[in-house]
């Protein structure tokens, strides 16, 4: 449920029955069938003002703030409707625009760059060396450079290529 005109409604019927946040949150466990109730914080978050005030909540916390104030919930919210500007069943081509190609650099990467320039993390790289280890194989482009590890980024996306055509 998304919140009329900012919350002012809310404001309105809070000051009309004489009740403040807190108040208001007691007020919403007595309505609630179950018992619980909203919490200060949230109550906060629905009727507020500042940065931290949401326009939306769930329709069963619409529902609580609105019985505990006296009022239809179409009087303090309205639904909010999700409205997508794209279809989300078919894939388009986007022939007009082009990705740049990242270029390679020239030099070995450590596991982090790697990672980053992969968009993989960096315990996906730890398992593909291990798995690399347990069939008696070296990771492609891993190389040792004293007890630290580099990479030859030509050589991973070579082997990730030929995995990929496999």
């Amino acid at each position: 449920m998304r919140r009329l005109d900012k919350g002012a409604p809310l404001r309105a019927a809070m000051k009309a029955a004489g009740l403040d946040i807190g108040r208001l949150a007691a007020k919403t466990k007595e309505v609630d069938p179950e018992g619980v109730g909203l919490s200060r914080a949230m109550v906060g978050f629905i009727v507020g003002t500042g940065r931290t005030a949401r326009e939306e909540c769930s329709d069963h916390a619409a529902g609580l703030v609105a019985a505990a104030l006296g009022k239809e919930v179409d009087d303090l919210f309205e639904e909010s409707v999700l409205t997508l500007t794209e279809s989300t069943s078919t894939r388009r081509s986007r022939s007009g625009e082009r990705r740049k190609p990242e270029l390679l650099p020239e030099r070995l990467m450590d596991q982090r760059e790697l990672s980053k320039f992969l968009r993989k993390s960096m315990s996906w790289i730890d398992k593909q060396i291990k798995d690399a280890a347990d069939q008696g194989s070296t990771w492609p482009g891993l190389i040792y450079v004293g007890s630290s590890r580099r990479f030859d980024p030509h050589a991973v996306l070579d082997s990730m290529r030929r995995q990929r055509a496999a």
